[in-house]
């Protein structure tokens, strides 16, 4: 027995890449259709960087994904 997981459009370098460069405005999570924490990270900076790291991090493993909770493509 195989198990598939979907994967989104939105792909997982670009998604590190605006956490990385972008992180404290929150353009990753808008980019990955998270809007309303995308706006919460834009007005808390980030959560003060530690948000960021977070975020960060979980992209790294490949535990971040999109709106859907669907896997970043690789």
């Amino acid at each position: 027995m195989t198990t598939t997981t979907a994967t989104t459009s939105k792909s997982w370098l670009v998604t590190l890449l605006l956490c990385f460069f972008l992180g404290a405005l929150g353009v990753h999570r808008f980019y990955v259709g998270k809007i309303g924490t995308g706006i919460l990270m834009l007005i808390t900076f980030g959560g003060l960087g530690l948000w960021v790291l977070i975020d960060f991090i979980m992209i790294l493993i490949g535990k971040f994904s999109d709106k859907q909770g669907q896997a970043l493509a690789k």
